[in-house]
Order: structure tokens, then C-alpha cells, then sequence
């Protein structure tokens, strides 16, 4: 099993796929860091090769991933709210930072609505 930043890799899907397991890789940073590695995206991870592995164990290191990218952006939200910007108070509220409606949809944000008793009469 391919263990990369941190990581275990899924053994049975392709290296291309496997690589998004990371925290901070998508995609086409994931195609870009085998490219740049030379090796194929088609090749399944348990058919790595340990020169492979190093190959594109160099590549991940050079992006910032998994613990410290979570801790950059952790603390980029702790600074939005300590200068009181307007997305900062929105993170601290819970509510959708990106300029969403919130009248009647942002349940995802919001959580579940609660029902008030005896409002009916």
C-alpha cells in the first residue's frame, strides 16, 4: 500500500484517482504532479513501482497539503474574524460567506430548522 503525505492510497484504484485522496489535490493537480513524475495515470497503485512512489512522493512534497493546508486555512478564517470583516462575522455566525440567499434555502450552513411549538392557532 502506498502510503504518500500521511496518506494510504486505495491499492486497487488508478494512481490518478488515488493521488485525490490527499487533502489539497484535485484532479488536474493530480495529473499535473504525475506528468511532471513521468508516470502514467492509467497504472493501478499496488503496481507502483518503489522508484515511482519517491518520484511522486518529491512531486507532493512541493504543494502544500493534508495537516499544514488545513492550518492555513484555519487560521485565514481565525484573521477574517479577528479584524471583523464581513466574512469573518459570517464564518463566526454560521451562516454562507460567498453571498448566497439565506431567506429561504442555506440549510446546509444554517442546519436543520427547528420547529417552534404552539405557533399555529
Amino acid at each position: 500500500m502506498a502510503r504518500i503525505a500521511g496518506v494510504d492510497l486505495p491499492r486497487d484504484k488508478r494512481i490518478v484517482v488515488g493521488l485525490t485522496y490527499i487533502f489539497g489535490i484535485g484532479d488536474s493537480t493530480a495529473k499535473k504532479i504525475l506528468e511532471n513524475a513521468g508516470v502514467s495515470e492509467d497504472i493501478r497503485v499496488r503496481d507502483l513501482t518503489p522508484d515511482q512512489e519517491e518520484k511522486i512522493r518529491a512531486q507532493v512534497d512541493q504543494i502544500q497539503v493534508e495537516g499544514d493546508l488545513r492550518r492555513e486555512i484555519s487560521m485565514n478564517i481565525k484573521r477574517l474574524q479577528e479584524i471583523g470583516s464581513y466574512r469573518g462575522m459570517r464564518h463566526r455566525r454560521g451562516l454562507p460567506v460567498r453571498g448566497q440567499h439565506t431567506k429561504n434555502n442555506a440549510r446546509t450552513r444554517k442546519g436543520k430548522a427547528v420547529a417552534i411549538a404552539n405557533k399555529k392557532k
